[in-house]
This record gives C-alpha cells, structure tokens and sequence, in this order.
C-alpha cells in the first residue's frame, strides 16, 4: 500500500491528527525556507492585534483580520508552488517562469487587497 492509499484510508480522529501534523509540518518548512512567509507572520503578529482593536464591529475586525490571513493564505500556497516547480525541474523553463511568476501576482493582489480593506475601514474613523 503507497503511503497515499495509507492517508486515504484513514476516517475519523486518526485521519484528523494526521492532517494536523502535516500541516505542522507544513508551517515550520515554510518558516524554514521562505524568508517571504517570516516576514509576512511578522506582519500578522503586529497586524492582527491592531486590527481587533481598531475595528469597529465584528465585521470590521473579520475583513483586517481576515485579509491579512489571506496573505499568508496565498503567500503558503505561492510557496507550494514553487517547491514543485524546482522539484520537477532546475532548468529554466518558461512555464516554470510563469507559474512562479503568476504566483507572485496573487501575493501582491492579496496584499494591495489588505491595504485596501485597511484604508477603507481606518480612513474613514480615524481622518
């Protein structure tokens, strides 16, 4: 049995804690390797206690809260794909290229889409 047919097969609280420790797994490489991900935990680490103070409201806190998860969302998604990428191969390729490239695109629409939810949460309050 592959070691895909062993996770597949498992139900329940066995599958659950697997899926919790690969995830684990997951963050503390993306910590490790992606110098982009560290500084964007910085961020949420200062951002993410500034944002459930200033927000007014439930859903002003959920939309600054929330668009600076979506960075890391997308920042942990970006570096998935680039670790496949250099898995498959070293040599330069233009869809190579493209893939990393278009994953850089959505990390920077995320963060001008934070800074945008910022500004037109905190703007109008605080000016």
């Amino acid at each position: 049995m592959s070691a895909i047919e062993e996770f597949k097969g498992k139900q329940g609280l066995t599958r659950l804690i697997n899926a919790l420790g690969y995830s684990r797994d997951g963050l503390a490489s993306a910590w490790k390797h992606e110098a982009a991900f560290r500084e964007e935990v910085l961020l949420a680490v200062v951002a993410i206690p500034l944002g459930l103070w200033l927000g007014q409201g439930g859903i002003e806190k959920a939309l600054l809260v929330g668009s600076i998860l979506l960075i890391l969302i997308v920042e942990l998604l970006n570096s998935a794909v680039e670790a496949v990428v250099d898995r498959v191969s070293g040599e330069h390729h233009e869809l190579s290229k493209r893939a990393k490239d278009i994953g850089s695109a959505a990390v920077l629409i995320t963060l001008l889409l934070a800074a945008a939810v910022w500004a037109l949460i905190l703007v109008p309050h605080y000016l």
